[in-house]
């Protein structure tokens, strides 16, 4: 059996890469909304099964986050022999932005759903950010993972650490403070938790940030054995210099 060196390649995307960053986004939308890996469903519960947002849209959404964010070196992807993107692992050093209202309209509109939980949970993280640093967050201070997508057939674990080393290692190297995420599922906690080091935030009062789902009208018919809901969680890189 060939190693895992001899079946992926990794690479930082590049803003110049057009025909990459339409794989990677391809590889991430398509599980997110549903797709059979080697037999198994793979799904994320909220945009896929919850709200079942349109392929395409979301293919959109995800092409136009890595196209205006690849130029900070932070979305990085696996590739096989064939130079197909089976893996993706994308984010960005920007302070984490609240938006208000909704900006998502026709087949796409459910995707406001979606960025008001994300909304709620970030107000909470920041408010406690601020607490604990004594400053608002400012661009360059953390790593935002915010989307992975794996679709390979084999050493899909593997591939995950390696995407997050990657993207971690460069991370410390230029001095981010933490590597954050919101974890929709225990599955993609697991993940994180165990290749990624990163565990539930706890804030300054010994809470977790966490929006659950029997809690949103939307999202109630989740199962809680699938999902109970979505989790800020962080790793600790660096302190910075104030």
């Amino acid at each position: 059996m060939q190693t895992i060196e001899a079946l992926y390649t990794y690479e930082i995307l590049t803003k110049d890469q057009p025909d990459l960053i339409e794989k990677a986004a391809a590889c991430i939308a398509s599980t997110f909304i549903g797709v059979d890996v080697a037999g198994k469903w793979v799904q994320e519960p909220i945009i896929g099964y919850a709200l079942e947002l349109p392929y395409e849209d979301f293919y959109q959404f995800t092409k136009e986050y890595i196209e205006t964010n690849a130029h900070q070196g932070y979305c990085a992807v696996a590739l096989d022999q064939e130079q197909n993107v089976v893996g993706a692992l994308v984010g960005d050093t920007n302070a984490l932005e609240i938006i208000e209202g909704d900006i998502f309209d026709g087949t796409f509109a459910d995707m406001n759903v979606v960025m008001r939980v994300l909304e709620d949970i970030d107000i909470r993280f920041l408010n406690d950010y601020k607490k604990r640093y004594g400053k608002d967050m400012e661009d360059g201070e953390i790593l935002h993972l915010f989307l992975l997508g794996i679709i390979a057939e084999h050493n899909r674990h593997e591939i995950v650490q390696r995407l997050s080393d990657l993207l971690i290692e460069r991370a410390t190297e230029e001095g981010l403070r933490l590597v954050l995420g919101e974890a929709t599922n225990p599955k993609s906690m697991r993940l994180m938790e165990k290749y990624h080091g990163m565990t539930k935030y706890v804030d300054v009062e010994g809470n977790y940030i966490v929006h659950k789902y029997e809690n949103n009208e939307r999202l109630s018919h989740i199962p809680s054995t699938v999902a109970d809901g979505i989790y800020i969680i962080v790793k600790e890189l660096n302190t910075l210099v104030e």
